[in-house]
């Protein structure tokens, strides 16, 4: 039976990309910005809060953030009762 794991992403800043080599080590790494010195790194949810800590404490890492995805509402209905995306019809 296949089951899946819960996954969330971390982005990483970092001064020099010789630290994506050890990100391969904590998690599965997606995304890496040469220009923008930025990388996303895949981690099972049980184990997210001491990856982020292990990552943080990487000697070429500027900063960790969380991913905000998992928290959003995908079907948008928040935006619309608080106005801040209105439907518009045609005729308007």
């Amino acid at each position: 039976m296949f089951n899946l794991t819960k996954r969330r992403a971390i982005i990483v800043y970092y001064n020099g990309r010789r630290v994506l080599r050890s990100l391969h080590h904590y998690g599965q790494l997606r995304y890496a910005s040469k220009h923008f010195h930025y990388a996303i790194l895949y981690v099972n949810q049980d184990r997210y809060d001491e990856i982020k800590e292990r990552v943080q404490h990487l000697r070429a890492v500027k900063r960790v953030i969380n991913s905000a995805r998992p928290d959003l509402d995908p079907t948008l209905t928040d935006l619309e009762q608080t106005g801040l995306y209105k439907q518009h019809d045609e005729d308007d």
